[in-house]
C-alpha cells in the first residue's frame, strides 16, 4: 500500500515533465515545419488611388474577386452586373464625393500628393503553414534607401493580417519570424502606373450620373397642353417639396455628376478600365487621371478650352491636353507653351493657329503609362446626322441648333470627315510633344472605336422606323432610311479612326463593336407584360393610373437588353433641366416648359451607351492594355493565374469589320434593301441627303415597333407574353429626397443654329441660351500680365472671365431683370 501511493506521485512528474518535453519540443519544430512551408503574400490595400476609401476600391476587389472562370473573360461587365443586383441607385452613388477630384484638380486631403506618391499602404498575411491561429508571427521590416535599417516591427496571431506603409519605388524587405526563427522574406516592391483618360461623351460616361434623379410615386408633371406639344401631361414628377419645373427646390435634386459641367462619371469606361487594371494585379496600384468632357471635339476640347455640356459656377479650366499636363506635375508648377505653328498642319486645322498650351518640365512630369482616347464624332457632326435620323421635320429642335439639332447630311459629314485625319496628327503630335508619351511606345496611346447605336441581326441590319423608346417628345420619329445612312457613314467614321490609329502606331481598340449587335436603340419591346427594364415606353399618368409603371420603381442601373439611351431612358435617368430664372429671363414669351422637356431628353444622355454599355467598352480596353503593360514589363507577376486562359484579343469576339473590307458607295446603301424590305429611293441631293421609302415601314428588316401617344382615359391594349420578370408592385417603397448644391445649367459649346426662326416665337432668345457666353474682353493667359486693351486673344485654353450670372445690372454684362413667371405647375401635392 505505501508503494503504490509513493508511485503515484511519481508517476504524475513523470507526465508533466513528458508533457514539457512535448510542448518544448514543438515549440521548436513549428518553426522548423513553417519555415519549410511558410510564404509571404502581399497586396496594395487601395489600388486605385482614385478612390480616397479603400473601402470602395475593397467592394469592387471582392466582387471581382467571386467571379467564376467564364464571368472573368468580361469581367467589367460582370462586375457591373453584379454590383447592380445589390443597389438600386447604382454603385457609384455612395462613391462618387470620395476620389481625388475637387475644384477640377486631382487634389485631396488623402494624399500629399496625388499624381508622385511617395509611400503605398501594404497588407501582408502569411500563407502554408498549419494551425496559424495558434502561432504568434512578428513581422520585420526594412526600407530600402532609408537612413534607418529597421522599419517597423508587430508581433501578433499568424492568422492576422499585417499592415505596413511601403515607400515608393525603392519599396522594402519584409521578414516574418515565428519563435525567434526567420521563415520567410519578401521583397516588395508596388508598381504604381499613370493611365491618363481623355476624350468625348463616350468617354465621360454621359447618360450615367453617379447620382440619378429619383421620381415621386403619386405627383405627376405637366410640360404643355397646347400647339404641336399639346398632350404633354403626367410625366414623371422628381421627388421633393417644388412648386414648378425648374425652381429651386427642383434644381435641388438635379442628377449629380463627378464633374457636373463635363457630365463625367464614374461610371466611364475609361475610369472602369483604370480601376479593373488595379484590381487584377495584387502587386500594382493605379493613379487615374480623367478629363474626358461631353461634346469636346480634338479642337475645342483637347487643345482649346471648352467649358462643358451644363453652364456650372466650376468649368474646366484648361484644354484636356493642357489639364493633364498640369495633373502630371502634380505639385510642381507647369509651364506656358506657345506654339503658333506646331499643330494646325500646314492649314488643315486652322483652329490651332497662335496655339498656347500649358506644358509640364519634362524633369518634373510623371510619365503616362496607358493614354486612352476617345474622340471624333463630334468633329465630322455625327449627332448632327443623328439628329437628321431622329427629328420630325416639326421639331423645334431643328431650329435651335445645339446637340440635337442642326442637321446634317452625307455632303456636310464628308466634308467634316477629310479633315480628321489631320486633327488626329495634331493630336499625336501633342501627344509625345506635350505630354511626352515616347515616340518609340506610340502603342501605349489606346484609340477606342465608336459601338454601332442601332445594328440588329448579323450586324448588317438596323433598327426599323417608329417612336419606340422616344414618345417622351413628339420631336422624335426614327427614320429607317436615314438611320441607314448615319450607320454606313459611321462605318467611314470608324475606318478613318483605324486609319489614323495604324498610321501613328497606337493601339486601336475595336472587339466591343460586335458585342454590341442587337443590344442597340431599339432592343427591347413597348407592349404590355414584359418587365420594366426592358419595356421602351415612359411611364405616364392617365386617368390617376400610372401606365405601364409607377416612375417610382425605374431602376436606372438594372441590366437591359440596350445598352443605349432612349431619349425616355435619358429623361427618367438624368432629366437635365434649367433653372426656371435662367429661362425666364432668357426667353421674352410665355413660359416654355416643352423645351425644358426636350432638354430632359436630349441633353440628359440620349443615344449614349448605358453603365453596362461602358462596362462592356471597358472590357475590350482592358484587354488591349494588358498586352500593352505587358509589353514593356509592366504586367503583373503574382496571382494572375486567371490570365492563363485569356489572351490579349480574345476576351472579346472579333471586330465586326475587318480592314480590306469595301466601303459601299452611298446610294448603293440607300438603295439596295434587305430581303423582303422595299426598295430605297434618293432624290437628287440639294442641302444634306434626302430620301424617301417606297414601300411599307412594317416590312422593312429590324423594324422598330410604333408606340402611340396615350390619350387620356385610354389604356394600351395587353399584348404579347411576359418574357422576364414581372413588373413591382405599384405599392412599393419610393424614394427619398435628394440634397446637394445647386448648380446653374444651361448647356454651352454647342453648334451654331440654322438662321431661319418663325416670328414671335422666342427662337432667338433660345438660342442665345443654347450659345456659349461671349466675353468681349481680351482672354487673359495664365500665368501672364494682362493683356493691352483692343488686343487680340490668340487661340488659348486658358482660364476665362466667368459667365454672366442670373441676376445683375448691363454695366455688369449681366441679364436684365424680368418678372418670373413660374413654369407649368406638377399635379399633385410635393412630397
Amino acid at each position: 500500500m505505501i508503494s503504490r501511493r509513493q508511485t503515484a506521485p511519481r508517476r504524475v512528474v513523470v507526465t508533466s515533465l513528458l508533457f514539457i518535453a512535448l510542448v518544448g519540443f514543438a515549440a521548436v519544430a513549428a518553426p522548423r515545419r513553417a519555415e519549410a512551408t511558410a510564404s509571404i503574400a502581399w497586396r496594395v490595400e487601395n489600388p486605385f488611388r482614385f478612390f480616397t476609401d479603400p473601402r470602395d476600391t475593397e467592394v469592387h476587389r471582392q466582387v471581382y474577386r467571386a467571379l467564376g472562370p467564364d464571368q472573368r473573360a468580361t469581367p467589367v461587365l460582370s462586375g457591373e452586373r453584379a454590383l447592380q443586383s445589390t443597389d438600386a441607385d447604382g454603385w457609384a452613388s455612395s462613391m462618387y464625393r470620395k476620389t481625388c477630384w475637387n475644384n477640377n484638380r486631382f487634389k485631396c486631403d488623402t494624399y500629399e500628393d496625388y499624381i508622385n506618391p511617395t509611400s503605398h499602404a501594404v497588407v501582408f498575411r502569411v500563407e502554408g503553414i498549419e494551425d496559424a491561429k495558434m502561432l504568434s508571427c512578428t513581422w520585420l521590416t526594412a526600407p530600402r534607401g532609408s537612413e534607418k535599417p529597421r522599419g517597423d516591427a508587430l508581433t501578433q496571431s499568424c492568422s492576422e493580417p499585417a499592415r505596413f506603409v511601403v515607400p515608393y519605388p525603392k519599396g522594402a524587405v519584409v521578414t516574418l519570424e515565428i519563435g525567434g526563427l526567420e521563415v520567410a522574406k519578401a521583397d516588395v516592391r508596388v508598381r504604381d502606373i499613370l493611365v491618363a483618360g481623355m476624350g468625348d461623351s463616350f468617354a465621360s460616361g454621359e447618360g450615367n450620373p453617379d447620382l440619378a434623379v429619383r421620381f415621386s410615386r403619386e405627383r405627376a408633371a405637366d410640360y404643355s397642353t397646347v400647339g404641336f406639344y399639346s398632350g404633354l401631361t403626367g410625366y414623371p414628377a422628381r421627388v421633393g417639396p417644388w412648386r414648378d419645373l425648374g425652381d429651386k427646390q427642383f434644381i435641388k435634386a438635379n442628377a449629380r455628376w463627378l464633374d457636373q459641367a463635363c457630365h463625367r462619371s464614374l461610371y466611364s469606361e475609361q475610369l472602369r478600365t483604370a480601376l479593373q487594371l488595379s484590381l487584377e494585379d495584387p502587386h500594382r496600384a493605379v493613379t487615374f487621371v480623367g478629363v474626358s468632357c461631353a461634346g469636346a471635339e480634338v479642337t475645342d476640347g483637347l487643345f482649346l478650352r471648352y467649358k462643358g455640356n451644363e453652364w456650372v459656377p466650376d468649368p474646366p479650366r484648361y484644354s484636356q491636353i493642357s489639364a493633364l499636363a498640369e495633373a502630371q506635375c502634380g505639385a510642381n508648377a507647369t509651364q506656358q507653351a506657345d506654339v503658333p505653328e506646331a499643330y494646325h498642319i500646314n492649314g488643315q486645322v486652322p483652329e490651332l493657329k497662335d496655339l498656347i498650351l500649358r506644358k509640364c518640365p519634362q524633369e518634373s512630369a510623371r510619365k503616362i503609362d496607358l493614354a486612352l482616347v476617345s474622340i471624333g464624332g463630334n468633329d465630322i457632326g455625327f449627332s448632327r446626322l443623328l439628329a437628321n435620323a431622329v427629328l420630325s421635320n416639326q421639331s423645334i429642335l431643328r431650329e435651335l441648333g445645339g446637340w440635337l439639332g442642326e442637321v446634317h447630311g452625307e455632303a456636310e459629314a464628308s466634308a467634316q470627315l477629310k479633315h480628321l485625319g489631320a486633327r488626329y496628327k495634331a493630336l499625336n503630335r501633342a501627344l509625345h510633344n506635350i505630354l511626352y508619351l515616347p515616340w518609340d511606345q506610340s502603342d501605349r496611346i489606346l484609340l477606342v472605336a465608336y459601338p454601332g447605336m442601332a445594328l440588329a441581326g448579323d450586324g448588317s441590319e438596323t433598327c426599323g422606323s417608329g417612336n419606340a423608346g422616344m414618345e417622351s417628345v413628339p420631336d422624335f420619329q426614327l427614320d429607317a432610311v436615314k438611320l441607314r445612312l448615319g450607320t454606313w457613314f459611321a462605318d467611314k467614321l470608324h475606318r478613318q479612326m483605324r486609319d489614323s490609329a495604324y498610321e501613328f502606331g497606337w493601339t486601336f481598340v475595336e472587339t466591343h463593336r460586335r458585342a454590341f449587335i442587337g443590344r442597340g436603340i431599339c432592343a427591347g419591346l413597348s407592349v404590355s407584360g414584359v418587365s420594366q427594364v426592358d419595356d421602351l415606353r415612359l411611364p405616364r399618368k392617365i386617368d390617376g393610373v400610372w401606365t405601364p409603371y409607377n416612375p417610382g420603381d425605374y431602376l436606372p442601373y438594372a441590366s437591359r437588353q440596350r445598352w443605349f439611351r432612349t431619349p425616355n431612358d435619358a429623361f427618367m435617368t438624368a432629366n437635365f433641366h434649367v433653372a426656371a430664372g435662367m429661362l425666364t429671363k432668357v426667353l421674352k414669351i410665355e413660359p416654355f416648359a416643352p423645351f425644358q422637356l426636350l432638354l430632359a431628353t436630349t441633353y440628359s444622355g440620349a443615344f449614349h451607351p448605358t453603365a453596362e454599355g461602358q462596362a462592356a467598352i471597358a472590357d475590350a480596353v482592358v484587354a488591349k492594355a494588358r498586352a500593352v503593360l505587358a509589353k514593356y514589363g509592366e504586367g503583373p507577376d503574382a496571382d494572375a493565374s486567371y490570365l492563363s486562359s485569356i489572351k490579349p484579343d480574345e476576351a472579346l469576339p472579333a471586330a465586326v469589320d475587318e480592314p480590306g473590307r469595301e466601303i459601299p458607295d452611298v446610294k448603293a446603301v440607300i438603295t439596295t434593301p434587305a430581303a423582303g424590305a422595299p426598295a430605297f429611293v434618293v432624290e437628287p441631293e440639294t442641302k444634306g441627303v434626302k430620301a424617301v421609302v417606297s414601300g411599307p415601314d412594317d416590312v422593312q428588316v429590324g423594324v422598330m415597333p410604333q408606340t402611340a401617344q396615350p390619350q387620356p382615359g385610354v389604356l394600351p391594349p395587353v399584348t404579347g407574353a411576359a418574357t422576364t420578370a414581372p413588373l413591382p408592385a405599384a405599392g412599393a417603397a419610393g424614394g427619398a429626397n435628394v440634397v446637394g448644391s445647386e448648380p446653374l445649367a444651361p448647356p454651352v459649346g454647342v453648334a451654331a443654329p440654322n438662321n431661319t426662326t418663325q416670328p414671335e416665337t422666342g427662337l432667338d432668345e433660345a438660342k442665345e441660351l443654347l450659345a456659349p457666353p461671349k466675353i468681349d474682353v481680351p482672354l487673359p493667359v495664365a500665368g501672364s500680365e494682362a493683356p493691352a486693351p483692343d488686343t487680340k486673344a490668340p487661340a488659348t485654353d486658358a482660364a476665362t472671365a466667368p459667365a454672366p450670372t442670373a441676376s445683375g445690372d448691363a454695366s455688369t454684362g449681366a441679364l436684365p431683370e424680368t418678372a418670373i413667371r413660374p413654369f407649368a405647375p406638377a399635379s399633385g401635392s410635393p412630397n
